[in-house]
């Protein structure tokens, strides 16, 4: 039986809309709104479909994104989404010829890196992914933080007022920027994002109206924002064990996180803030008096990265120390792969193929987990997943590649 992979038609798209839904265990019944919201903010030139007798059974998508590299730069990223085979045509390679077509055209229209989040782990390391950003969430219990209970704002001459929907698309693009060019692993957000998450655009889920929150410095200036939701639960004794849940807070100091932090742990009845997903090494548990108060509850991989182009993509970033080491990717599906001397510093790098003998052997999905600055060389070579031909070269890898902060993406897509 023939099953052709290829780009999705207008008319198609309601079919590719459903197969969708039915990949993600969403009802697969489509709301006219919600698919004509899909159509009018994709491009189906990057929308594919495995069709199967003309019915959809597999869907892929990407778009144009821009990733934030060590060092503030930024590049523009093949983002991947929307992946889905349906439950009756897995394992017939429908996923690897959508994403060898998406990748081939990403690298012929020049972007650098493909990015995607992973519902599961092992994937997407066969396409050359690698994971190169962690997260990590945090359910606080409020009662033992230490935090004094009778607190009623920050002490540093800034404030917290609340903020509606409006405010927040007025506000957060702003605040959202000044923060993504300088937090590795961050992308960029349009103004559809806002709307999505400010209930403005339709998703076909229940919208839930969250709260939101905004600190202000002395000088006025908007440094912080958090949204967040709350339920309703009571004990026995009618005492409240109400959660506040996090949908995100974003801030450019630390003084606006600690604000933010203390501020959802004074809110009345609240026993217990969900943190929602931040950077694995987030200062949060630190802010508070008593750091065992925040108990990890999720702690996995989250921001996978694909090199497409080797060259570009390490000339980009910045590194630690003065260095140099050659480097032989290896990239099965010959987008990135290649031999390169890699000469690098805090003030740039310059990366040029060579034919040296190379210090580091190492598959492209390696190199995309390294890129971040997030995985350690050292530990990819105690793994077997990277080889060193020329002793010590690990180590200086290790002193080029790795951050002092662990990168984070505060997105889904």
């Amino acid at each position: 039986m023939s099953l052709e992979v290829r780009t999705v038609t207008e008319s198609e798209f309601p079919d590719w809309s459903r197969a969708l839904d039915t990949g993600f265990l969403n009802p697969p019944v489509g709301v006219d709104e919600v698919i004509a919201e899909r159509l009018a903010h994709g491009d189906l030139n990057r929308t594919r479909g495995a069709f199967d007798q003309g019915r959809c059974v597999a869907t892929f998508r990407s778009f144009a994104q821009e990733l934030t590299v060590v060092g503030g730069a930024v590049l523009p990223a093949d983002a991947v989404t929307n992946v889905s085979v349906s439950p009756t045509h897995r394992r017939r390679g429908l996923l690897g010829r959508m994403m060898a077509a998406d990748l081939t055209a990403a690298k012929e229209r020049g972007d650098a890196v493909a990015t995607l989040i992973s519902a599961e782990y092992p994937i997407y390391g066969r396409y050359g992914f690698g994971p190169a950003a962690g997260v990590a969430e945090w359910a606080i219990d409020v009662p033992r933080t230490g935090l004094d209970p009778r607190w009623s704002g920050p002490v540093d001459g800034g404030r917290i007022d609340l903020a509606d929907a409006a405010d927040v698309r007025k506000l957060g693009p702003e605040l959202y920027e000044r923060l993504r060019l300088r937090q590795p692993g961050a992308t960029d957000r349009d103004e559809r994002w806002w709307q999505i998450n400010t209930g403005e655009a339709p998703t076909g889920r229940p919208w839930v109206e969250p709260f939101h929150a905004v600190y202000r410095s002395a000088s006025g200036e908007v440094e912080g924002l958090a949204t967040y939701t709350a339920d309703d639960q009571w004990g026995d004794g009618k005492q409240p064990k109400n959660t506040a849940s996090v949908r995100k807070l974003i801030a450019v100091s630390p003084r606006a996180e600690r604000a933010l932090w203390q501020f959802l742990c004074s809110i009345d009845w609240i026993t217990t803030v969900r943190t929602g997903f931040r950077a694995p090494d987030d200062l949060l548990p630190h802010f508070l008096p008593d750091p065992r108060a925040a108990r990890i509850v999720t702690q996995a991989d989250f921001l996978w990265v694909r090199i497409l182009d080797a060259v570009r993509a390490l000339e980009a970033r910045t590194y630690a120390v003065p260095g140099t080491v050659v480097l032989d990717i290896h990239d099965r599906a010959e987008l990135a792969g290649g031999r390169f001397r890699l000469e690098a510093g805090p003030d740039g790098a310059s990366c040029v193929t060579t034919t040296e003998s190379p210090d580091l052997v190492l598959d492209v999905r390696e190199l995309g987990a390294l890129y971040l600055g997030d995985e350690s060389v050292l530990r990819l070579v105690a793994l077997g997943a990277v080889s060193e031909e020329r002793p010590g070269a690990a180590a200086v890898a290790e002193r080029l590649f790795r951050t002092p902060r662990r990168p984070w993406c505060p997105d889904v897509f």
